[in-house]
């Protein structure tokens, strides 16, 4: 989230004027010459032939320059580029000690608002001051945070207490009006506008397939967390939702791809295994509809689907970030991970595995909810890497520039 200093840009050469400027001196020598020609002897002069008659061409005009385009992180230095690709939690009603270090010193980009007592918007704007106030040239390279928060609604809502709606669940969500829920969620997004938050965790965009199975999926049917049964109705709750993140100035993210509807494991206590989701199953199609509307992010999640990539969660498997994420689904924005830090579904990798292998997918970001835990693990194996492999340094200027170019152009 860096802006990259700008490359100068050479003013364009003037054209030449060498032929303009004869013709302003041939002019008047013609017309003196036709004066004394009036005033001399009437001997005719044989006409010239073609072949005596001399034309000056004027030289052509040199093309224009087109200016080059500056690289968005151009000015930063690869400590910076790296802390761009971390997301650090901290306690809503406090700043923590470690999650300020890590940006001062790691360079962090991002900052995650995470579950504490009902702060309230005025406690939550303060804290969230402390670390906006952090940003320089010799922090994140100037480029300015991301704070986000999860603020799906129902059981899912960090941000409560005055200044804070209550949230209705999705479920209920679902059910109103698209056009109310649009314009209740701009009223949601301008309350979080006004705490300094400006990316909110949501909405989801798991699929349950039923009223009759939502209590087995515990990670989001038996919280109430699905817009529906079925891709029509979470397209239309989800990308409501969305839309008025958007209009009230809110970056939304839709998760969990390729979807968490179809599992009996909750990805934060257990590992969780998907045996149903393929590359052409609603679950992945909700997402063409949803990502056609506006900017938004998209979060992996960390289950193993067995009928794309058994071999390794969603958030390291590149088979699915990039392989159907991004090329089938033509996604070109930044892509965040599920936590990485407390999810018992990513305890069998080491923390600095876990960061490279989700940027070696293709991800972008790593949200890192613990705070300040296992941040530093983390960010020094991801440096550590690219500094001294060149292919994975330029994975991590990719994923760098993503971020950036997403925060210099907004949700406008």
């Amino acid at each position: 989230m860096r802006v990259g200093e700008g490359m100068p840009v050479h003013d364009p050469p003037q054209p030449r004027h060498t032929g303009t400027m004869r013709a302003r001196i041939f002019v008047p020598l013609v017309a003196a010459a036709l004066l004394l020609s009036a005033c001399a002897p009437t001997t005719a002069s044989p006409a010239p032939s073609r072949s005596d008659v001399r034309v000056t061409a004027s030289p052509p005009l040199e093309p224009l320059q087109t200016p080059t385009p500056t690289d968005p992180i151009a000015g930063l230095t690869l400590a910076q580029r790296v802390g761009q690709l971390f997301m650090v939690g901290t306690p809503r009603d406090a700043a923590a000690a470690g999650s300020l270090k890590a940006i001062a010193a790691r360079h962090v980009g991002s900052v995650f608002l995470h579950s504490s007592p009902r702060a309230g918007a005025d406690q939550t704007a303060a804290v969230v001051q402390k670390f906006r106030n952090l940003v320089s040239p010799q922090t994140t390279g100037g480029v300015p945070l991301w704070v986000a928060t999860d603020q799906e609604g129902g059981d899912v809502q960090v941000l409560q207490g005055a200044g804070f709606d209550p949230i209705p669940s999705a479920l209920k969500q679902g059910g109103m009006p698209p056009a109310t829920l649009q314009q209740d969620a701009a009223t949601w997004a301008s309350q979080l506008r006004a705490a300094g938050v400006d990316m909110n965790l949501a909405p989801v965009a798991d699929i349950v397939t039923s009223a009759a199975v939502a209590r087995q999926n515990k990670p989001i049917g038996l919280l109430n967390r699905q817009y529906g049964y079925d891709e029509k109705a979470v397209s239309a709750g989800a990308g409501a939702f969305a839309a008025g993140m958007r209009e009230g100035g809110v970056m939304p993210t839709f998760k969990h791809f390729p979807g968490l509807g179809r599992t009996t494991s909750n990805t934060d206590f257990a590992p969780a295994f998907d045996t149903v989701i393929t590359a052409s199953s609603p679950d992945v199609d909700v997402y063409r509809s949803l990502l056609a509307h506006g900017p938004a992010l998209v979060m992996l999640s960390t289950a193993v689907y067995k009928k794309i990539d058994p071999s390794a969660p969603a958030a390291f498997s590149s088979k699915i970030v990039t392989g159907i994420l991004r090329d089938e689904l033509g996604f070109d924005g930044v892509v965040i991970t599920d936590d990485l830090s407390a999810a018992a579904a990513v305890s069998a990798f080491t923390p600095a595995a876990r960061a490279i292998k989700a940027i070696q997918a293709g991800c972008d970001i790593v949200l890192v909810s613990s705070g300040p835990t296992l941040l530093p693990e983390m960010y020094d194996a991801v440096l550590a890497e690219a500094t001294s492999d060149p292919a994975f340094a330029a994975e991590v200027d990719a994923a760098a520039r993503r971020v950036v170019v997403a925060k210099q152009l907004g949700v406008g």
